[in-house]
């Protein structure tokens, strides 16, 4: 008996070893995941054509000139989550028809585990369909997209809602598509605030640029009254389970009240001259392109049949690059990245840069 439970008192403690030993190299080797960057990488060859085949050892990843180590690598075809933003702006009234043709052609582009969300922008902003792969609910949400009832475009505001509140907590390929002329006016989300939100970010931004039929001169008045902006009252009202959006809620620099609209950024500005707002806005989209790793599209010149289908394959074929960066830096540090290959004669887009988030 004694023999028994000796052996018994044995095992016990040689489970207990066993168990702490497990626990301590366990610990030794967990990282923590709240450091990992990740940065989406699209390479391509100069005839815009996906590069695949690829390997870790093919990559080179730079922050801030100092060299990285790859941990993470991840090039499996892969389902996407994207939001499809169309501004129904006055500005766009002319060519709202050639936009929701454009965005039914998308849908039909996207694979049957793809998820899509259907928003649309003007002086507020409106989700017509949750994300889902349901095609027929989101051609549905697009054809009830309508020229918004009163002047603004919540551009800027719209981009930063898709970002940070609808595509925020999703895991994969996350991307936006904006079918707009670019105009902003009314936003409360200035540009460096959402500049600085999309540093943090891993969604890609594709805008594709629709030149206005209407002048902005002759579509909007000299200066907005205080009321731009705050959301419409009955025209859609979130009928038939529709969400909308008060662009005074839940942005940086919203006055909680809605109150005083003029001392809002992009409140209260004058009209700008309609060529120059055009070369502002068409900066302004491939600035957001190029900082999210994106492309920019501009209607006129490309074939949207086969910019669709680009920005599909690509979104299913993307690179996923992880690292932990060698140096601790403080909450809203920005950093630089660079992305090489180790190939001639290819393309390779990135975002430029990262802010680090609080841990």
């Amino acid at each position: 008996m004694r023999k028994i439970c000796g052996w018994f008192v044995l095992i016990l403690l040689v489970a207990a070893g066993s168990s702490v030993r497990s626990q301590v190299d366990t610990n030794e080797t967990i990282r923590i995941d709240t450091s990992l960057i990740n940065i989406p990488v699209i390479v391509s060859d100069r005839d815009n054509r996906y590069v695949p085949g690829l390997t870790k050892s093919n990559f080179r990843v730079f922050q801030d000139g100092v060299e990285q180590s790859v941990e993470i690598f991840n090039n499996d075809s892969a389902p996407m989550n994207v939001i499809l933003a169309l501004d129904t702006s006055r500005s766009t009234a002319g060519v709202l028809g050639k936009i929701k043709k454009a965005a039914r052609k998308f849908i039909k582009d996207l694979g049957p585990e793809d998820r899509c969300m259907i928003v649309t922008f003007d002086n507020d902003i409106e989700i017509l369909s949750g994300l889902t792969s349901n095609k027929k609910d989101l051609e549905s949400a697009i054809k009830n997209a309508t020229i918004g009832a009163q002047f603004g475009t919540v551009l800027r505001d719209a981009v930063y809602d898709a970002v940070q509140r609808q595509l925020r907590g999703e895991k994969g390929r996350k991307a936006l598509i904006l079918l707009t002329d670019g105009a902003d006016f009314g936003s409360s989300v200035s540009r460096s605030q959402l500049f600085d939100l999309l540093t943090e970010s891993d969604t890609v931004v594709y805008p594709i640029f629709y030149e206005s039929a209407m002048r902005v001169r002759d579509s909007f008045p000299r200066r907005f009254p205080d009321q731009v902006g705050m959301g419409r009252i009955g025209r859609r009202g979130g009928i038939g389970g529709r969400q909308r959006r008060f662009p005074s809620d839940n942005f940086p620099g919203r006055n909680p009240n809605r109150q005083n609209r003029r001392n809002l950024p992009g409140a209260g500005v004058n009209r700008p001259n309609s060529e120059i707002q055009q070369q502002l806005s068409i900066a302004f989209l491939e600035e957001l392109s190029e900082k999210t790793g994106g492309r920019f599209f501009r209607e006129q010149k490309a074939d949207l049949g086969d910019a669709f289908q680009q920005i599909v394959d690509e979104m299913k074929r993307q690179y996923v690059l992880g690292f932990y960066p060698l140096s601790d830096s403080p909450a809203g540090t920005e950093h630089k990245i660079k992305v090489q290959v180790d190939r001639p004669g290819i393309v390779v887009r990135a975002k430029s840069r990262y802010r680090t988030q609080a841990q």
